[in-house]
């Protein structure tokens, strides 16, 4: 692992960003860089992971059927699109998207998450009961009582759902 500190904060601009990168073998992955960095004077932060070789645009499709498959793992890129057709989600890249590994738990997190942070920021009624549905929904995946499909979409190739149960195609040029 190498760290990097006293480093210029592309936003505050002061020598107080710690950089870290790590090189990690994941299985079924392969070899790959985990980097990130924090300032600590405006708590700036950035994460990513990249594949050491390069790779093809990749799109990875999982049916999550029951609560076991809450552990499976999950690799997204910074540059991934993860989306939830039935449920009407999905997060697209953007300047300050971040790259992590997790499980589908993981990601499930984030897009409860989201939903609870605009349910509770939300002034009408309406968006809050919509949000207080949306959560029921997730609860229901979480404990294995609803189907849902998630999907990565990676440009980069940087992303992957681990498991054998994982349909894998080419990502398609828009």
């Amino acid at each position: 692992m190498e760290e990097l500190k006293n480093q210029p904060c592309p936003f505050c601009f002061k020598k107080t960003l710690t950089l870290i990168e790590e090189e990690k073998e994941i299985p079924y992955f392969g070899k790959c860089y985990i980097m990130s960095m924090r300032c600590e004077s405006c708590n700036y932060y950035k994460s990513d992971i990249e594949s050491v070789e390069p790779k093809d645009p990749i799109k990875y499709e999982f049916t999550v059927k029951d609560k076991k498959d809450m552990n499976i793992r999950v690799v997204k890129g910074s540059n991934a699109t993860v989306k939830i057709p039935s449920l009407r989600m999905s997060v697209e890249p953007a300047i300050a998207s971040i790259g992590y590994i997790s499980n589908i738990e993981g990601v499930l997190r984030r897009f409860k998450k989201i939903v609870e942070n605009q349910r509770d920021s939300a002034e009408e009624d309406s968006i809050k009961k919509s949000a207080k549905n949306l959560l029921k929904k997730i609860r229901k995946v979480e404990d294995g009582e609803q189907e849902i499909k998630l999907i990565i979409e990676d440009p980069t190739g940087n992303s992957a759902i681990i498991s054998d149960k994982a349909v894998v195609s080419k990502l398609k040029k828009k």
